[in-house]
């Protein structure tokens, strides 16, 4: 393989231009599978979805804040106040 098709091969994806995802969604944004995604929601490392209407919706920033938590990280919102 050659360096270029490397440094493509594993090139991050750009962020959601949305601020709401699907759980398909969501897990691929934290690089997880659906399954992993639906424990950590169950277990409460991540936030429950928002219903509208009858579609269940991922708020990215508060995936964002529950990522930096997992991680001890204080969240987006918090390192903003400190700014």
């Amino acid at each position: 393989m050659t360096k270029a098709v490397a440094s493509t091969r594993f090139k991050a994806l750009p962020p959601p231009t949305r601020r709401g995802l699907t759980r398909e969604e969501s897990a691929d944004y934290l690089s997880i599978s659906p399954n992993t995604f639906d424990r950590l929601v169950a277990d409460g490392l991540m936030p429950k979805p928002a219903q509208v209407y009858g579609r269940k919706v991922w708020d990215v920033r508060r995936i964002d804040s529950s990522f930096d938590a997992l991680q001890g990280l204080p969240s987006s919102s918090q390192a903003a106040q400190w700014e």
